[in-house]
Parts: structure tokens; C-alpha cells; sequence
């Protein structure tokens, strides 16, 4: 009977030991949970960009105010019956001419969004 009590208690810690000290123990299972915990922080931070970006898809589909944003902001366009002023420092200023007939005269500009126009740069010094 002592024999089979030893042999229990040895097979016991060495079971023991493969669980807290292997590879593919404690050790392990605990940095698997800090992976898991990473990529939920991950997908929650990638999931709240694509609601964002599905709100500018639906905003860019529906309304015409995002859109006259984007034209503005991204490629210097103005409304209708509005002036572009370009305020520099510095020296006074010089009237612009306007572009040369030149071989590109001809060549068709890109479609603007309705009711804007790109703008007539108009420089005034300060």
C-alpha cells in the first residue's frame, strides 16, 4: 500500500509540474489570454472606424453637404455668388493674368459638384 500511495503522490506531481511549468501550460494559457485581450481592443477600435466610415458612406449617398465639404476641403471649390480671397503677408499685391491660350486650351476641365465652381484666386496683402 505504501508503494501505491508513492507511486500516486509522484504521478501527481509530475502532472503538477507539466501544468505549471511546460510549455504549453499555465504560462501559456495566460499569455493567450493577453493576446485575446489585444485583439478585442483591436477589433472594437477597427469597428468603431468602419461605423464611422459607413456614417460618411451614407452621409456622401444621401446629402449634398458632405459632399460640398469634401469639394471645398479636398479640391478648393466655392458656391455660387461667392469671392475666394487668398490673404498673403508680406509684399503688395500683383495683379494676376489670366492663363494663356496655350495647346492645353482646349482640354476639359474636371465635372464639378452642382453649385460649385473652383475659385478666382483673388490676392490681397496685409
Amino acid at each position: 500500500m505504501k508503494w501505491f500511495a508513492a507511486a500516486l503522490i509522484t504521478a501527481l506531481l509530475l502532472l503538477q509540474y507539466r501544468v505549471w511549468f511546460s510549455g504549453d501550460g499555465v504560462s501559456e494559457v495566460l499569455r493567450l489570454r493577453a493576446a485575446v485581450a489585444g485583439q478585442e481592443a483591436d477589433n472594437q477600435r477597427l469597428s468603431e472606424r468602419n461605423r464611422q466610415l459607413a456614417a460618411e458612406v451614407r452621409d456622401l449617398k444621401q446629402g449634398f453637404v458632405a459632399l460640398e465639404e469634401r469639394a471645398r476641403t479636398d479640391l478648393g471649390m466655392i458656391g455660387k455668388n461667392e469671392t475666394f480671397f487668398q490673404v498673403t503677408s508680406g509684399s503688395p499685391a500683383v495683379p494676376v493674368a489670366p492663363p494663356a491660350a496655350g495647346p492645353d486650351a482646349g482640354a476639359a476641365a474636371p465635372a464639378a459638384p452642382a453649385g460649385l465652381t473652383a475659385p478666382a484666386t483673388h490676392t490681397a496683402a496685409r
